[in-house]
Parts: C-alpha cells; structure tokens; sequence
C-alpha cells in the first residue's frame, strides 16, 4: 500500500504455464479391456510418459439417450474422492464433441472372477488375504461416506502385483450417518446374486448394503459359486429375503461363523456395522487373526491355490502338496498351468490309459497297470484299488459343489 493509501502496483509476476489437455492423439490405444452399452474401456499407452491406463471413452450421445448422464457424473464424483490403493484411481478426464475420456488405473491381472470359476475355489489363506484386502477398502470408502452398492468378483480387478483394485461406481451413493443422502427411495441397483434384503424390501440402501456383499463374496472364494443361486432373477431374490442358502460339505467352520455373522436380514445386526461395533468388530474376527491391516498393500499376496478337502479324515486336502502360481501368469499362461497341475494338455483333453478293452486283462497285467498308476497318478489314492480308465478335465464340479445329475 502506498503512503497516499492509493495500491501499490506489483510487478508482473510470471503466469504459471497452462497445463496441457491432454487428447486421444497423446495416446495408443490397444486391446478392448470392457465394453458397456454407453462406453469401452482400453489399455492404453501415453506417448510422452510410456506410461500405461486403462481409458475409459463414453459415448456422450448414447449417455444421454440412456439417461446415464447421473451415472456417469457419480461415477466420476466418487473416482476424485478415493485416494486407496485398492481401489481404481483417476488419473486425468478430457472431452472431445463426441466422447469423454477417463484415464483410470490399469489393472493388468483382470478381474477376480474368472481366477474363481478357473481355479473352482480358493483355499483359507488366500480368501482370507483378499477378503482382508476388501475389508480394508470398505472401511475406507464407508469412512469416505460412499455406498458400492454392486460390490462383487467382477467388479475388484487385480493389478500387476496381484492386489485388488475395487472399481465400477456408477451406482455408488452418498450418505449421511448411515443412510443414502438421497431423496425417497432407491431403484433397484446392483447384481442379484449380492443385492442385500433390505434393498429389496425396504428399497433403502446403506453401509450394510456393502457387508453384505462381502459376506457373499467370502462364501463364493470358498466355495466357488455365491450363496444365493436360482434359475431366475426372481427366485434369487426370494431366497435372499428368506435367507434361504446352505453351506457345502468341506467349509470351514471359522470362516462359516463369519459369513453367518455378514448374511443377516437385519442390517443393523451384521458384523462390521456401526451398531455393532464397527469395522474394528469386523477386522478382530477369528478368521483375520494374523492379518496386518495397516501393511497389506505392501505384503506380498499369497498364490491362489485349488481348495478340494479331503474326503477322509487322515488326508490332507489336495491344494496342501499341488501348488499353482498365479502371480507372473497371463491367462494363457494360467490354463497351461492349470492343465499341466492335472497332468494334461489342451491338445488331448481326454486320453484312456491303455488301449483295448479292461475285460481282456489278465490278472498280471492288471496289477502292472495298478502299480504303473499308484505311481504316475495322483488320482490314484482317491479310486482305491481300482483303475482309472479315463482322465480328463470335464465340468463337473464347481467348487465345492458336485455337479446335480438329473
């Protein structure tokens, strides 16, 4: 200020330099990651930097003629709060006339499911290690004030180092206390298969809504399908207000007791809630004993292993002595892997063990071929003293359930 009172005129300071809008031309796009009905997410590479996203690009004429235009801006609201490791980040956003443009993080692992219906379930240690990672990504997010609402395998990634990368808010909420900040009621969002009961008959969603789901997908790890399954859309939703699931034989009972504690029809009665006790309540449950919460994105995840229990009670279950890697493996890579663990290849699916017909055996070379498959088989202890005609890989167990013949 000037003794006159008048304002004393600084110097012109230099004007810090623009950013740059970033363009699609800044990028080579590559391989299809997902398609939706209004959008397509790629890898892409950033020319400049080598860098490496997975862009989301969104029609904005078809946004609007399915009025996702809500959705999308959600999505994006939510995407600029999060700041965790599990879950997707956004990097930058850019429009042209036609589209809009997310840079988001590029989980290079793909999603969780198809490691479940591939594998058929997971063993304790790694549904217990993921599951932990979920429990963490929640806590923040609730803490965050945001509802997933479609919290499921399809929609937690795995990125490079094989930790989870939470994604999808588009049907993400808002809430204050425990209620979604919206007004009246919900539509109908999410998946059946891990839509909560009170979404379907009080039409109100909340930060249970998620416990739920998790409770769902810890059941599927270990089992290798959801809990709630019917042949139609309906049938599911009946059963999950009448809480009408069972667990198969083999599941264990910690991990039992937890899923049981999540499955609740009252959503303020469910582990992890605010009226009981919270994510502390949760986190200290028996079946995350030994976990590190504040380290876990910078532990090492265990290998995803094949859970079958042993069918007598001085075995050991199969995932104990056959171990398959899945950390440095691409998908090829993983069926080459999974079919090698059985002893097969994908050029001869299905193979007899001799030719000629089992009736023309002599006693002698019948106890040839036992002590030649007691040896070469690892099949061998589950038939007892009988041979195995035929070995291949069918679809006929997923999990631990056994297929229902009709």
């Amino acid at each position: 200020m000037a003794e006159n009172g008048e304002k004393k005129e600084s110097p012109t300071s230099p004007t810090p330099q623009a950013v740059k809008k970033k363009r699609p031309e800044d990028f080579k796009f590559g391989k299809v990651l997902g398609e939706g009905s209004f959008s397509t997410v790629y890898v892409v590479r950033e020319l400049s930097t080598g860098k490496e996203y997975a862009m989301k690009v969104l029609e904005k004429r078809h946004m609007i003629r399915e009025k996702k235009v809500q959705y999308v801006s959600r999505e994006k609201e939510v995407l600029s709060k999060l700041n965790h490791p599990f879950f997707v980040r956004l990097y930058f956003t850019f429009q042209d006339k036609e589209k809009l443009y997310f840079g988001l993080s590029y989980a290079k692992k793909g999603e969780l499911l198809p490691y479940i219906v591939k594998l058929g379930s997971f063993d304790l240690k790694c549904t217990r290690f993921y599951s932990a990672e979920v429990v963490s990504a929640l806590d923040h997010l609730h803490g965050l004030g945001i509802i997933h609402r479609d919290l499921k395998p399809e929609n937690i990634l795995l990125d490079a180092d094989m930790h989870i990368k939470i994604t999808d808010f588009g049907t993400a909420k808002l809430f204050i206390g425990n209620e979604a900040n919206e007004k009246g009621r919900n539509s109908f969002v999410g998946t059946a298969q891990y839509v909560s009961p009170e979404l379907l008959t009080d039409k109100r969603a909340n930060k249970s809504s998620d416990l739920w789901a998790l409770g769902c997908i810890i059941y599927q790890l270990l089992s290798g399908l959801p809990p709630f399954r019917a042949g139609n859309e309906y049938q599911i939703f009946k059963k999950i207000i009448s809480l009408e699931y069972e667990f198969p034989s083999g599941f264990h009972e910690v991990p039992k007791g937890l899923v049981q504690s999540l499955l609740v029809l009252d959503p303020t009665k469910r582990i992890g809630c605010d009226q009981c006790g919270g994510f502390s309540s949760l986190k200290s449950h028996e079946f995350y004993e030994g976990i590190e919460w504040e380290s876990l994105p910078n532990q090492t995840p265990p290998d995803l292993l094949p859970y079958l229990p042993s069918t007598t009670t001085d075995q050991e279950g199969l995932h104990s002595k056959y171990k398959l890697s899945l950390h440095d493996s691409d998908s090829e890579e993983f069926d080459d892997q999974l079919l090698a663990r059985f002893g097969l290849s994908d050029e001869a699916p299905l193979e007899s063990s001799e030719t000629g017909n089992i009736l023309d055996l002599t006693e002698s070379e019948r106890d040839e071929r036992l002590a030649k498959q007691e040896k070469e088989s690892l099949w061998h202890q589950f038939v007892g003293n009988n041979l195995i005609l035929k070995t291949g890989v069918v679809d006929k167990r997923k999990g631990l359930f056994p297929a229902k013949e009709h």
